[in-house]
């Protein structure tokens, strides 16, 4: 393994190796003309991201004994394409332009609708086609599972766990609608939203998956493990996914600064916000907070009343007990040495964006 925060730079290229290999033979890129924007999409939306959800897996696999075969990085490898489908649909319900630098799925089709001059509704086509590809990545992502090459027993002492990540992540999707829509939120309702929607299937999950694979099965010291380490690295890694969606850069987040501003998330950062502001800060933040002409003064407005209520502060300090707490759930656990050694990296890199 590389000496970067747990071998990354192998696992990388391993993911991305399996991926690539597993669209071609989906959708070639010499086949149907008609399907190569669909092909394009795909192949860009999955060239990016940190591969947290893979390294969680594998390591997990390895903490309960697990040797490197091809068949745990195909496994590991199909929740990104579980992850890029989650992003394409959260894209279209946030109507995001962006992500990783780049037109989002649903603006990258109505601009092809408007380019070819076609008939209807640019808007609703391109949101069509990105609801459609996010379920084909989706379907990709439970085949890739299937066809990991991993024993046929492995697989199916894993499959409810699989299917359990799968309908948590969509119950997520419609609580973060659903806080939206009530306009009002505590920080327990926006933790509630955060687990479900991101941090038990950013790191919870995948863990626990790589645990049963190489287990064919879960025994009790490994559901501790999910649970005091998991869900702590998973909150953590949320409500630092909360502090740059506000304060972050550009160039780092890949979306312009303040956008979770401007698409109203309530996120845990704006529940402890409005919790400690005064009536008038209060006042101003439902004013601005969902505004999509916000403006960079607007941003720095709601910025400063953050700052001022202390509530990034405190974020950062929740930030730092939740890891705490997750690294001392490791420390307990009977995992091997490098993969105790590699989940703690992981978890650092996680919840400081250092990857």
């Amino acid at each position: 393994m590389t000496n970067d925060a747990a071998g990354m730079g192998t696992l990388r290229t391993h993911v991305e190796q399996v991926l690539g290999e597993f669209v071609e033979r989906q959708l070639p890129s010499g086949g149907e003309p008609e399907f190569r924007p669909l092909r394009t999409a795909a192949d860009e939306l999955l060239a990016g991201g940190k591969r947290l959800r893979p390294a969680f897996c594998y390591w997990g696999w390895r903490g309960a004994g697990g040797t490197d075969e091809p068949g745990i990085f195909t496994a590991a490898a199909s929740l990104e394409l579980l992850q890029a489908s989650a992003l394409v649909h959260d894209d279209v319900m946030d109507k995001s332009d962006l992500r990783r630098g780049m037109p989002s799925a649903h603006r990258r089709f109505q601009a092809m609708h408007e380019k070819s001059g076609w008939h209807g509704s640019s808007a609703q086509f391109g949101e069509g086609a990105a609801i459609l590809l996010g379920n084909l990545l989706l379907i990709w992502s439970a085949d890739m599972w299937r066809a990991s090459g991993l024993p046929r027993e492995v697989l199916e002492a894993a499959q409810p766990l699989h299917d359990h990540m799968r309908t948590e992540l969509m119950c997520g999707q419609y609580l973060d609608l659903l806080e939206q829509a009530h306009g009002e939120n505590t920080f327990e309702s926006a933790l509630r939203v955060a687990l479900y929607k991101s941090g038990k299937y950013s790191v919870e999950h995948p863990l626990r998956l790589g645990l049963a694979l190489a287990g064919r099965g879960l025994e009790p010291w490994m559901d501790e493990l999910c649970t005091g380490y998991g869900q702590r690295v998973g909150i953590a890694f949320q409500l630092r996914d909360d502090i740059l969606g506000v304060f972050g850069d550009p160039a780092q987040t890949g979306k312009p600064a303040g956008d979770d501003l401007r698409e109203g998330k309530r996120t845990m950062l704006v529940a402890r916000t409005l919790a400690a502001a005064s009536a008038e800060d209060a006042a101003t933040v439902r004013r601005l907070l969902g505004d999509p002409a916000l403006d960079e003064s607007g941003v720095e407005t709601l910025r400063r009343i953050i700052g001022d209520t202390g509530a990034l502060r405190e974020c950062e300090e929740l930030i730092g007990e939740y890891l705490g707490e997750a690294l001392a759930a490791l420390e307990a656990a009977p995992v091997t040495p490098e993969a105790r050694t590699a989940l703690k990296e992981l978890a650092i890199a996680a919840t400081s964006r250092t990857m």
